[in-house]
């Protein structure tokens, strides 16, 4: 059987495609950085669906465990959007 046959085919139908990125704030908030409630927050409020910032609604879904937060979309979005996201919050930790 050759690669890429229709029994994976029918197996991608049946997934939807979406994106899990996790952020590891251990070291931030251990030595008391940032605060993991703030950064989840700070995410909630900036992560655009549909080009409006905040209205997440069931296409994004943000949780937090311990001090890993987790992004779960429904769609495809760019890596660099929890990573800009982040980079913002600890500048303005750092002021």
């Amino acid at each position: 059987m050759s690669r890429g046959a229709a029994g994976g085919a029918a197996g991608a139908k049946g997934k939807k495609k979406g994106v899990t990125f996790t952020i590891d704030c251990g070291k931030p908030v251990e030595d008391k950085i940032m605060d993991i409630a703030s950064l989840e927050k700070f995410l909630q409020e900036r992560i655009k669906v549909g080009g409006k910032a905040g209205a997440l609604g069931d296409a994004v879904v943000i949780t937090r465990e311990k001090s890993k937060i987790t992004v779960t979309s429904d769609s495809n979005f760019s890596k660099r959007v929890p990573e800009v996201l982040d980079e913002e919050v600890l500048e303005e930790a750092q002021c």
